[in-house]
């Protein structure tokens, strides 16, 4: 048995995660940092390190290495932290995490609720207190681990407890990451443990409360005076968090990393619907979730080339960080039977259709 198929509720799970973070595990895990692990020589791998560790070692080792690999894409520092699958494919991503922590600049202790292995919490624990909760206790003590390998493990307090019953007494503010996985299978979309409405209700006992969503989260089940933002590496639309109104700075806001460009509402005229001009801007994945393309296109003095598509126009060559320009070279009311033909007329051989 290892990491990667473990039970992680069970006591031999928790007992290679020790045997890992032991001196003799971190040496071996650090050799295989230096060795290339692959498919096709992970057998040939193991066998001369079994020589020199032992056998249920290496092969927990073998494991948590393939996922600190996995791992690098999301954590500057994964080689010196731990892992299950389900708790790396859940965990907030580094560069995610810190932006998302500047909402807490004012407290000065938070609760980091459904730690998980800690991706939100090595973040929140630069420059504050944070106690870390979690059921998983395996989960629980990689948080605490990964916690140390940023070394920030002194500020973390690590509760090994149901969220519902954690004493809140002492924090200034809550961050909570919901479960979307059930005995490793996800729930139907919208679903969570705890639920949505109960991460919501935390208000009520605490002003400031941030809870991470998926970005396929229904508007409506967003209370009012909350706001979701929603936050995008690049083009790529991650995820989703709701602020309570303590935090909120507008019901919607579409951010981009990594510069962290922020997008919110702009009141004002409706924006009109014209043909394309010489240039389309294709608006960030962050900022139709956002329901701000109208908002963009006012602030760009751009119009919309249809009341239902996402796509922005102008005459010049537009420059926002909440979009692509693209350059028109042709436009036509759609005929499907004249556009093979056009397209060879313009050299064109392979499209992206978008409607």
């Amino acid at each position: 048995m290892n990491l990667r198929s473990a039970d992680r509720w069970s006591a031999e799970a928790r007992s290679q995660l020790e045997a890992l973070a032991a001196p003799i595990g971190r040496e071996l895990l650090d050799r295989l940092a230096q060795l290339e692990v692959t498919p096709a020589t992970e057998l040939r791998v193991g066998a001369r390190l079994r020589r020199d560790y032992p056998t249920e070692l290496v092969t927990a080792a073998l494991g948590q290495h393939e996922l600190r690999r996995r791992a690098e894409g999301k954590f500057t520092r994964a080689q010196r932290m731990y892992f299950t699958r389900a708790g790396l494919e859940q965990a907030t991503a580094e560069i995610i995490a810190r932006h998302r922590t500047t909402r807490f600049a004012g407290a000065s202790r938070v609760a980091d609720l459904c730690c998980g292995i800690g991706g939100d919490l090595i973040a929140l624990a630069e420059g504050r207190e944070v106690v870390a909760v979690d059921r998983d206790p395996l989960h629980l003590r990689m948080a605490a681990l990964n916690a140390d390998a940023y070394e920030v493990g002194d500020a973390v307090t690590a509760v090994h407890a149901d969220v519902r019953e954690a004493d809140l007494s002492s924090v200034d503010a809550v961050f909570v990451d919901p479960a979307r996985r059930a005995r490793g299978h996800r729930m139907r979309p919208g679903a969570s443990e705890p639920p949505l409405s109960w991460s919501t209700s935390l208000v009520d006992r605490i002003e400031a409360v941030g809870i991470k969503a998926a970005p396929g989260i229904a508007r409506d089940t967003v209370p009012a005076g909350w706001e979701v933002e929603f936050i995008a590496d690049r083009r790529d639309l991650k995820e989703a968090a709701l602020w309570s109104p303590a935090l909120a700075a507008g019901p919607s806001r579409a951010t981009i990393l990594p510069q962290g460009h922020v997008l919110l509402p702009l009141p004002g005229d409706e924006v009109e619907h014209r043909d394309p001009g010489a240039f389309l801007l294709d608006p960030n994945p962050a900022v139709t979730r956002a329901g701000l393309v109208e908002d963009l296109a006012r602030s760009l003095g751009a119009w919309k080339i249809d009341p239902q598509i996402a796509f922005l126009s102008s005459d010049q060559p537009l420059r926002t960080p909440f979009a692509r320009t693209l350059q028109v070279l042709d436009s036509g009311p759609w005929e499907q039977k004249a556009l093979r033909p056009r397209l060879r007329a313009l050299d064109i051989g392979s499209v992206d259709i978008r409607r």
